[in-house]
């Protein structure tokens, strides 16, 4: 009896070494269950999942008909210090991939001027180019979060990537600004979760008139807000509407930047070499004035 009571003991002992082992050796991320936001369901019981996966994929397919430029001001507004604008240019368009733009910011100052292209869809990608390069960098998953010319604005804010995140819930129609919008939550992939762990999930609320993205707040730990992508403004030009205003808050830091569309030009015909990353190295102009709709602000 004696004997069976200690190898008992030692037996024991052996397991609790090398469960401590195994801890010792795995990432505390893998020890620690990720957080995942609940959803707030907006009305009743739960909404129709499949009817609000027909209104995303739905609204993934839409965005301005044709090729379009706009001009835009960048407004940043820190808690602390002194407010600076700065102007840009966007050419946009859409390939078999999805949408497709390709931005600059003028420089202020004795800054040089940042260049960017955006691949949007299930497939996102983005390149980035400035001065002295000689050629454009791709831009990897580590670099979503990079802040565009010290403003508040992200390539993730750009690209947009939650959009075609396929794990989310439908919660319903809520009221946003005073108006009824279509809101969903979605979850990050494995794959980005893994980068970017701070942020848990994104809600999207989606106009119910004018099917467009109103309001994105992004979400981090034990539901804490991170950054939240409010449209202040819609502009209509002809017979299409396109966003005229936008503000991006960062929830920790309380700095803002607000983007205003201050022209825009419709119904254009790039060609599908402006939105080539070789080519994102060589200046391009803009359309004639003429063409140019002025949008006061």
């Amino acid at each position: 009896m004696a004997h069976a009571s200690l190898r008992t003991i030692l037996w024991r002992q052996v397991a609790l070494a090398a469960c401590l082992a195994f801890l010792a050796t795995t990432p505390l991320d893998a020890q620690q269950k990720s957080y995942r936001p609940l959803p707030r369901y907006a009305q009743g019981p739960r909404p129709d999942q499949a009817e609000g996966r027909r209104i995303l994929e739905e609204f993934r397919q839409l965005g301005i008909a044709g090729d379009y430029f706009l001009e835009f001001q960048l407004r940043v507004m820190p808690r602390r210090g002194d407010e600076h604008r700065l102007d840009g240019r966007w050419w946009g368009s859409r390939n078999a991939a999805g949408a497709i733009s390709r931005l600059v910011v003028l420089p202020q100052g004795e800054s040089g001027e940042t260049r960017l292209l955006v691949q949007n869809g299930v497939r996102p990608a983005a390149w980035r180019w400035s001065a002295p390069q000689a050629r454009p960098e791709p831009l990897g998953l580590e670099a979503l979060f990079d802040r565009v010319a010290d403003t508040d604005v992200t390539i993730f804010d750009l690209q947009m990537p939650f959009l075609h995140w396929n794990d989310f819930v439908f919660e319903g129609v809520a009221k946003v600004r005073g108006r009824p919008a279509q809101t969903f939550l979605l979850y990050p992939p494995a794959e980005f979760s893994a980068a970017y762990p701070a942020l848990t999930g994104v809600r999207v609320f989606l106009d119910l008139e004018f099917h467009a993205l109103v309001q994105a707040e992004q979400i981090g730990a034990e539901g804490r807000p991170l950054k939240a992508m409010t449209v202040l403004d819609l502009k209509k030009i002809g017979d299409q509407w396109i966003v005229k205003s936008i503000d991006l808050r960062d929830e920790t830091t309380r700095n803002k930047t607000r983007f205003s569309v201050t022209g825009a030009a419709l119904n254009l015909d790039f060609s599908p070499t402006l939105f080539s990353p070789e080519e994102l190295s060589e200046p391009v102009a803009p359309p004639a004035a003429g063409q140019i709709s002025r949008i006061a602000p």
